[in-house]
C-alpha cells in the first residue's frame, strides 16, 4: 500500500514521490487522455536524453517525437528559462510542439524551421 506522500504514475507503472510538479504531471496527463483522447500507448514519461530527463514525450503513430510536455510546480512561472529548457531538448527529437504546463496555465507551442509560434489549445492527435 502507498503512503500519502506518494501518488501512482501509470505510465511508469509504480508509485512515486508526490510532489507538486508529480501532480501537474498526472493530472495534465490524465486530460490527454480523457478530454484530448490521446493514446495513453503513445506517451511515455521521464525519457532520458543526453543525461536530462524530458518529464513527458507523446509519439506519432509511427513512433516519432510529436510533443514534448515540461511540467512545473503550479508556484513556478513560465518564463523564458522553462521554454529554454524543453527547445533545448528538443533540438535532438525535433518534436513540432512543445508544451509548458504549471497546472495554473499551459502553453503550447509549434515549432516550425526554428520558428515558435505559440497556439491557443492542444492540436489534435495525429491518426496516421
Amino acid at each position: 500500500m502507498a503512503e500519502v506522500n506518494q501518488i501512482f504514475c501509470a505510465y511508469r507503472r509504480k508509485w512515486v514521490k508526490r510532489t507538486p510538479e508529480e501532480e501537474v504531471r498526472q493530472q495534465f496527463l490524465t486530460y490527454l487522455l480523457s478530454q484530448c483522447a490521446y493514446p495513453a500507448s503513445r506517451i511515455a514519461v521521464e525519457v532520458a536524453i543526453e543525461g536530462k530527463r524530458v518529464d513527458a514525450i507523446v509519439y506519432t503513430m509511427d513512433m516519432q517525437p510529436w510533443m514534448l510536455l515540461e511540467f512545473k510546480a503550479p508556484h513556478v512561472t513560465m518564463g523564458q528559462s522553462t521554454l529554454d529548457q524543453i527547445a533545448v531538448y528538443n533540438r535532438q527529437l525535433h518534436a513540432p510542439y512543445l508544451v509548458l504546463s504549471n497546472g495554473q496555465s499551459t502553453l503550447c507551442a509549434r515549432v516550425t524551421d526554428q520558428v515558435v509560434t505559440f497556439l491557443p489549445s492542444l492540436p489534435s492527435f495525429p491518426l496516421s
